[in-house]
């Protein structure tokens, strides 16, 4: 079972009203992994919103609070955690990656300043490479060289994600571009919040991370082999959209900072094609690649050695 009908048919509204790219992914999956797939995202938007739509940082962090003790079995769970919690269990998903999702989230609801490369990846395994980690379990891949392409995944999305949103991020006074790049070109976090910074010098950096998350796209091309055909296509599409995403910023250059980046019916149709092909790409079906060890080597203190994803 993949939670009470209720719940699930929420699940899918929130994944049809907020992630076009997810949403198009989830259409590989059979139903029950679909469903499965929608309560995954449903939690973690709900931890995000826990936090956008607080009025003050008490109120997040006391919101924060509960979803822990919720997850910890501490509180009475609302339907959605409960539904989570018994998909984790049935896909044998440690709820430890789940715990570390909800307490990185729980930084943004403060300023949001990231000092460098190496706070910025830690960062975005917090709040993305633990989704990669728990979709892998939700697929059924569970080994630790899966888990390292899972997790490489979400990193790869989350700096799409920042170069995409830079302008919607400095509205919440919050900096995802790492403070190191911007002081080098003479740029500074409150110039950015402020809408003041340079959009050519902004465009040089966002363009720096979607170039970062090359190596950790191509690493999640090595993690599809361990998956069923249908996650594969599923996971390939998603990488393929949101690596196409941080291209388009790229192409848009300072005209991303106008309006939020979308890809048009030509790039995305583009975009779906080469994730259908990426299921066929010699790094699946070859022989299987040592793990690049720089990917993670700023994950050092988070990850236990030899265990991509830490339990409780």
């Amino acid at each position: 079972m993949s939670g009470s009908p209720a719940v699930v048919a929420l699940a899918r509204q929130s994944l049809q009203k907020h992630a076009r790219s997810f949403r198009i992914a989830a259409r590989f999956l059979g139903n029950e992994e679909a469903d499965d797939a929608a309560i995954c995202y449903a939690f973690c938007r709900d931890a995000d919103d826990r936090v956008d739509e607080a009025p003050s940082f008490e109120t997040a962090r006391s919101a924060i609070t509960e979803l822990q003790a919720e997850l910890s079995g501490q509180q009475a769970q609302s339907p959605l955690v409960g539904a989570f919690c018994e998909m984790a269990q049935r896909r044998h998903m440690p709820l430890a990656v789940a715990h570390t999702l909800v307490e990185t989230i729980a930084a943004d609801a403060g300023p949001v300043r990231i000092a460098d490369d190496a706070a910025l990846i830690q960062y975005a395994y917090g709040v993305a490479g633990t989704v990669g980690v728990m979709m892998a379990y939700l697929l059924g891949a569970q080994s630790e060289r899966a888990l390292a392409s899972a997790i490489d995944l979400g990193i790869g999305m989350q700096l799409s994600n920042v170069a995409r949103d830079v302008r919607e991020d400095a509205a919440r006074n919050r900096v995802y571009l790492p403070m190191y790049r911007l002081y080098r070109l003479g740029i500074s976090p409150e110039a950015v919040v402020a809408g003041q910074a340079d959009p050519q010098l902004l465009a040089q950096v966002c363009q720096d991370l979607v170039e970062m998350a090359e190596p950790y796209y191509a690493s999640a091309l090595d993690g599809l082999r361990f998956l069923p055909f249908r996650g594969r296509l599923a996971v390939a599409m998603a990488a393929s959209l949101y690596q196409a995403i941080g291209q388009e910023v790229v192409r848009r250059g300072v005209e991303a900072f106008e309006r939020r980046t979308v890809l048009g019916r030509v790039r995305l149709g583009g975009a779906m094609l080469r994730g259908i092909a990426m299921v066929l790409h010699p790094r699946v079906w070859g022989a299987l690649r040592p793990h690049n060890p720089q990917l993670h080597s700023h994950l050092a203190d988070i990850l236990k050695p030899g265990v991509l994803c830490p339990t409780v």
